[in-house]
C-alpha cells in the first residue's frame, strides 16, 4: 500500500516541505551574502517577506504549474531589480519550471520559458536598448534549457517506471487468469468423466435393482470404483494446488485402456484404430484430456449411442485424435466448459480442435503438431 494511501496528510507534508527547505536555503544565503559582502545593502523584513511571496505559492504549484511559474519567475525578476540584496532566489522559479516540465511535458514548459524569456528580452530593451543585454540574458536561457532537460528526464524515468509496473501488473493478471483456465480444466476433466460414469452406472442400478439385483451389484461396483478414481485425481490435484508443486502423475495415453474400460462399462462399445505410439508429454496429456472428455460427452449426450470410434493418426510431426460415435440426431452444440476446454488444451500446442456431425453421430478431431518431428 501506498504512503499517500495509509495516510492521506502525508502529501501536504511533502508540499510544505517543498517550501520550507527551499525558502530556509534562499534566507540563509542572501542573509549571508548581505553580510560578507560590504557594498551588499541589508536583508529587510519587506525583503524577506518578498522572498516569502514566492515560495508561498509553490504549495498548489501541482494544481496549477504553468500560473506558479509565471508568478514565481516575475516576482523574482521584481525582486532582483528591486535593490534587495543578491542570493540565490531563483532557486524557487526553479522548482516551479521543474514541475511544470514534469506535470505538462518539455514542450510546454519549454515554450512557457521561452516566452518568459521573450517577453523579458523585451523590457530590457526598451527600458536599456541593447546596453540592457549581457552575460545574464545567456544565462537565462541557459536555465530554462537545463532545466526542462532535468525536468524531462524525470518524467520520462517516472513514465517507465509506471509502464513497467503497469505491465507487470498486467502479467500477473494474465498468469493469474492462466492459472484460473487450468485448475478449471484439471477440475472439470477429473471430475465430470467420472460422475457422467457414475450416473449412468446409478441410473443402470435404479432400473434392474428389483428384477436384476447381480446387474445391480456390478453397476453399483462400478460406481464405487469410478468414484475412487475420481477422489484419486481430485486429491492429486489438490496437493498440486496446495504445494505449488506438480508432483501429481501426469495424464498419459498409457492410461487409455482404464477410459476405455468405463465406456464399455457405460454400455458403449469401444472400437479403436491405430497406435498414438510415444509423445513428448504436453502431447500426451493434452490428447489423453480430449479422449477423456470427448467418450465423457458421448456417455452425457449422445442420443441412444452404441458405439465409439477411436482412431489415431500419428504422422511425421503430428498426431490426430478422432473420436466419433454412432448416436443419432446430433447437432452441433452450443460451446461449454468440456469443448472450450479441449479446444484450449489443443491451441496451447498450436494445434486445433474441430467438431461436427456424421453420420447422425457427433465426431471430435484433434490435430496436435509433435516438436522436435520433421
Amino acid at each position: 500500500m501506498l504512503l499517500k494511501e495509509r495516510f492521506p496528510w502525508s502529501h501536504w507534508v511533502g508540499r510544505v516541505l517543498r517550501v520550507v527547505l527551499p525558502l530556509g536555503f534562499v534566507l540563509g544565503a542572501t542573509s549571508g551574502a548581505s553580510r560578507w559582502q560590504s557594498d551588499a545593502p541589508p536583508l529587510t523584513t519587506s525583503a524577506v517577506l518578498w522572498l516569502v511571496a514566492i515560495a508561498v505559492p509553490l504549495l498548489i504549484v501541482h494544481r496549477f504549474p504553468m500560473a506558479i511559474f509565471l508568478l514565481t519567475s516575475a516576482l523574482t525578476l521584481g525582486y532582483y531589480t528591486s535593490g534587495n540584496p543578491g542570493g540565490p532566489a531563483i532557486v524557487l522559479p526553479t522548482i516551479a519550471l521543474f514541475l511544470l516540465t514534469k506535470i505538462r511535458g518539455p514542450v510546454v514548459a519549454g515554450g512557457t520559458g521561452g516566452a518568459l524569456l521573450a517577453a523579458a528580452g523585451i523590457a530590457l530593451f526598451v527600458r536599456h536598448g541593447l546596453a540592457g543585454f549581457d552575460l545574464r540574458t545567456g544565462l537565462g536561457l541557459v536555465w530554462v534549457i537545463a532545466v526542462v532537460g532535468v525536468g524531462t528526464a524525470v518524467r520520462n524515468g517516472l513514465a517507465a517506471a509506471r509502464a513497467r509496473r503497469e505491465q507487470a501488473d498486467e502479467h500477473r493478471h494474465r498468469m493469474a487468469e492462466q492459472e484460473r483456465l487450468t485448475i478449471a480444466r484439471e477440475v472439470h476433466d477429473v471430475v465430470a468423466h467420472s460422475l457422467a460414469m457414475i450416473n449412468v452406472q446409478a441410473g443402470v442400478a435404479a432400473h434392474v435393482a428389483d428384477r436384476r439385483p447381480e446387474q445391480a451389484k456390478e453397476a453399483l461396483l462400478n460406481i464405487k470404483e469410478a468414484s475412487a478414481s475420481a477422489l484419486k485425481d481430485l486429491r492429486a490435484t489438490l496437493a498440486v494446488l496446495r504445494s505449488g508443486e506438480d508432483k501429481a502423475p501426469a495424464p498419459s495415453l498409457a492410461q487409455v485402456d482404464e477410459l476405455f474400460e468405463h465406456a464399455r462399462a457405460a454400455g458403449l462399445e469401444v472400437r479403436v484404430d491405430g497406435e498414438p505410439g510415444e509423445l513428448p508429454a504436453p502431447v500426451d496429456g493434452a490428447a489423453y484430456r480430449i479422449l477423456q472428455e470427448s467418450l465423457t460427452n458421448v456417455v452425457r449426450h449422445a442420443d441412444q449411442a452404441r458405439g465409439v470410434d477411436v482412431r489415431f493418426e500419428r504422422k511425421t510431426g503430428a498426431l490426430t485424435l478422432l473420436v466419433r460415435d454412432d448416436g443419432r440426431g446430433a447437432v452441433d452444440p452450443a460451446p461449454g466448459h468440456g469443448l472450450r476446454g479441449m479446444s484450449e488444451r489443443a491451441a496451447a500446442l498450436g494445434g486445433a480442435l474441430t467438431t461436427s456431425v456424421v453420420n447422425g453421430g457427433f465426431q471430435v478431431r484433434a490435430d496436435l503438431p509433435i516438436k522436435g518431428e520433421e
